[in-house]
């Protein structure tokens, strides 16, 4: 395998648990990686919306998950029940925005029945693959921050939306040492974010850290996003974006970053 990363300093935001799949790729492609975790994931204020639905899970047509948080809060929950989602209802279907979010329903044994072709929302409205007239579909989803475009766009579609908050996700109280340093010192080529909110979290803790001149602190650093709306988020938060990963995944972040080196001036 090329290293094209080889002598680059990489940071890494996600959730404080989930660092270890993007940090193999990128170390992978020969970088150093820094951890700045952005996402605390943690339960909703209340569990009941999210229980009297999955009580009533024989009644919804489509499951539809748009994170592997939402996966895995909605089967936590199950389990207490005495269920799962490998035993779901034969009648219900499960769809899956994203790799990420689909290989954690295949590890669970419930593979999703549809996985559009693009890792984002809007891609898994484009390509539904039936009519939304008369379905009744439920959404588990971040309490907090996160996009109703989902719900809007199934809605006016003729399908009964439910949106339950499955988990909420909040910032960390500060960066690590380690990679505040290295921003201090400039040795940071480039830093990589999975979704809108590790970008929000991220310039938060920057200012925390560094005062109202934290921007100067990413002079020379790469922008890197995973997919357009996260980009979105980064152009309002960092007033740019220097890479946007295709596919729209971990492995296209990756290579994003890779990129963004090779054709820097």
């Amino acid at each position: 395998m090329s290293h094209p990363l080889q002598g680059r300093t990489v940071i890494v935001t996600r959730a404080a648990d989930q660092q270890g799949a993007a940090r193999q790729l990128l170390e992978q492609r020969g970088a150093t990686v820094l951890d700045l975790p952005a996402l605390v994931i943690g339960p909703p204020d209340h569990w009941g919306p999210l229980d009297d639905a999955l009580e009533e899970l024989e009644s919804f047509h489509w499951l539809v998950f748009s994170s592997a948080n939402g996966v895995q809060a909605v089967e936590q929950r199950l389990q207490r029940l005495g269920r799962c989602l490998a035993r779901r209802p034969s009648s219900l279907k499960i769809a899956a925005v994203g790799r990420k979010t689909a290989q954690v329903l295949e590890e669970l044994g419930a593979s999703a029945d549809f996985v559009p072709p693009s890792f984002v929302a809007d891609s898994l409205i484009d390509h539904f693959p039936v009519s939304g007239w008369g379905l009744k579909m439920l959404l588990p989803r971040v309490q907090s921050g996160g996009r109703t475009l989902l719900a809007d766009a199934f809605g006016e579609a003729g399908v009964r939306v439910v949106e339950v908050a499955a988990y909420d996700s909040g910032c960390p109280s500060a960066m690590p040492e380690h990679t505040a340093a290295a921003l201090e010192e400039g040795s940071v080529d480039a830093i990589a974010f999975s979704s809108g909110k590790t970008a929000q979290h991220t310039a938060q803790l920057l200012e925390q850290r560094f005062g109202q001149n934290w921007a100067k602190r990413l002079e020379g650093v790469k922008v890197i996003s995973i997919g357009p709306q996260t980009s979105r988020t980064c152009r309002q938060c960092f007033g740019r974006v220097d890479g946007e990963a295709d596919p729209h995944d971990l492995e296209g972040l990756a290579d994003a970053c890779a990129q963004a080196m090779q054709t820097e001036s």
